[in-house]
């Protein structure tokens, strides 16, 4: 790993160079918004995808198609969470739908090893706020 070095106040310190690094200025193109699902349904014909509803505190709620089907086997369970999306991408047509942002989620393979029985477990969770954040809330 290649390291470079970095001036702080106090000194120098050493922070390892990681691949696919942006900008600040990159990141401050993100806007990462809390939005409120309010419906979610199945996406006929297609095997992973949804059809969210979700509200961001704007004049009509936004349409979202999503590829986490096989984590929400009844879709219905998705109304009413608060959950961060990504609100500024350019909106995609998905499934004859316009797809204007995309949801956050973490999607991890878990290695457990119990005296040498080693197994793995996929794990799923979305980016939900942990408090009452209102939808439309950005987060920074």
């Amino acid at each position: 790993m290649q390291t470079e070095q970095v001036g702080w106040a106090k000194g120098m310190v050493k922070c390892a160079t990681i691949p696919h690094m942006i900008t600040y200025e990159d990141f401050k193109k993100v806007e990462i918004t809390i939005g409120e699902i309010k419906e979610a349904v199945a996406i006929e014909k297609a095997e992973k995808l949804l059809l969210l509803t979700v509200d961001f505190a704007e004049e009509e709620p936004r349409t979202i198609v999503s590829g986490i089907k096989a984590h929400f086997p009844d879709p219905q369970t998705l109304v009413g969470k608060k959950v961060g999306f990504v609100t500024n991408l350019d909106p995609r047509p998905l499934m004859g739908y316009m797809s204007q942002g995309m949801i956050l989620a973490a999607n991890a393979t878990v290695v457990e090893n119990e005296e040498e029985n080693e197994s793995t477990t996929n794990v799923f969770s979305l980016m939900e706020v942990s408090r009452d954040i209102p939808a439309g809330t950005k987060i920074s």
